[in-house]
């Protein structure tokens, strides 16, 4: 008999449960698959584990971001901050709505945006025009966000962070302990529910604040701009005794399809209760893994990235340093080897302002974000998810070994 063929393991994977598969059907056999009660459920529950007053859910994460852009009403002649190293979606959200964007650089060890580096960039906005501050809580580890908000504050912006990342997560201040999308220490703070997040509803996002008025622009926006209250034709919106017409609706606003299904919404709901355990396994993974890394490289060829002090990391990846050019390899190649051994992994992410698209509208180029560069040529995401066992994070990390042919 030859050798078993190990399974693949993937640097991300989503995980699916019997009470997921039954929420569905039990959706799908109701009368609403979309614009039903499953939804309001399911965004009080997010509501509820985030500790914010309102919770709108959405289409996508992008969404969720352009969403909160049309909320506060950013546009034309606007400036919006957010960091280099992140997603697409963070600087877009600026561009759909006619902002430019303005990029802070990152401390190399962590992968985040800091007050630092941000003040950086506020400093240079002698006019005024930076509108709304993004910080993203990348890899799952919340940033400084009570320094970015005061910085935000002085400048007269706002901060809207992004938790794609970091659901779950939660960090230390003076006042005591903090989960990230609690709207303390921003206007509003937006989520994704992509298969690899901890909570997947196939596609979705969500948006939660404690302002009343903004979570209602979100659902006038994600809905056509569509409203059936407040009517301005009031000649058109209510009959001869007063009453409102059944049938009728204005649009207020140019909106967005941007609805998520009661299907999805059944889904995430379903997902939200397993939180818990999600980010008690991921923790673990992330735990055997810098013991692994510390017995494997002591010399320090592979580094994880470095935890704040007071921040719970929620681990929706787990990204390593890996000094490819001291060690005469090419990132392409180790990649190849590992993914030839059965190990999925993948980089996050190519500094956005070197995208051919904001080098032509922002000016922006090589040299200019020596920290976002620094740390993405030798980043390296290895597989975390929670359905890793032990003995897959040892096959991981010995592959790794293998890979960068250290003996």
């Amino acid at each position: 008999m030859g050798e078993v063929k190990k399974p693949f393991l993937p640097y991300a994977r989503q995980h699916h449960s019997q009470q997921d598969i039954d929420a569905v059907v039990e959706v799908l056999r109701s009368d609403w698959w979309t614009q039903g009660p499953t939804i309001p459920k399911f965004e009080d529950a997010l509501a509820d584990t985030v500790g914010a007053g309102h919770a709108a859910a959405c289409a996508t994460g992008t969404a969720a971001l352009h969403l909160a852009m049309l909320a506060l009403g950013v546009g034309q002649g606007d400036a919006v901050a957010t960091t280099a190293n992140t997603f697409l979606a963070d600087a877009n959200c600026a561009r759909f709505v006619g902002a430019d964007v303005v990029f802070a650089d990152i401390d190399p060890d962590t992968g985040n945006m800091t007050p630092e580096t941000l003040a950086r960039v506020l400093e240079t906005d002698s006019t005024r025009r930076i509108k709304v501050v993004i910080p993203v809580h990348f890899a799952g580890q919340p940033v400084d966000l009570q320094g970015i908000k005061e910085l935000a504050d002085r400048h007269g912006a706002v901060v809207v962070d992004d938790a794609s990342h970091a659901l779950g997560a939660t960090y230390e201040t003076g006042a005591g302990i903090r989960k990230v999308g609690c709207g303390e220490d921003s206007i509003m703070t937006v989520f994704s529910f992509h298969p690899v997040k901890h909570v997947a509803a196939g596609e979705g996002g969500a948006v939660t604040t404690n302002d009343a008025r903004l979570a209602e622009r979100v659902r006038l926006f994600r809905n056509h701009g569509m409203t059936k209250t407040d009517f301005v034709n009031q000649d058109m919106g209510f009959g001869p005794d007063g009453s409102a017409n059944p049938w009728y609706y204005e649009m207020s606003d140019l909106g967005f399809n941007y609805r998520l299904t009661d299907v999805q919404a059944a889904l995430g709901f379903s997902q939200l209760q397993r939180l818990p355990w999600s980010l008690q396994r991921r923790n673990e993974v992330a735990f055997r893994y810098r013991r692994l890394m510390a017995q494997n490289f002591p010399s320090g060829q592979v580094q994880p990235l470095r935890n704040r002090a007071g921040a719970t990391h929620a681990y929706h990846l787990f990204v390593v340093r890996i000094d490819f050019a001291a060690l005469g390899l090419a990132r392409g190649a180790v990649m190849t080897r590992l993914r030839e051994a059965g190990i999925g992994t993948q980089v996050h992410y190519i500094p956005v302002p070197l995208q051919p698209y904001y080098r032509r509208v922002s000016g922006t180029g090589p040299g200019q974000f020596p920290g976002a560069e620094a740390y993405y040529a030798r980043a390296l995401s290895l597989p975390m998810y929670p359905d890793l066992r032990e003995s897959d994070v040892e096959r991981v990390i010995g592959e790794l070994r293998q890979a960068l042919m250290i003996a």
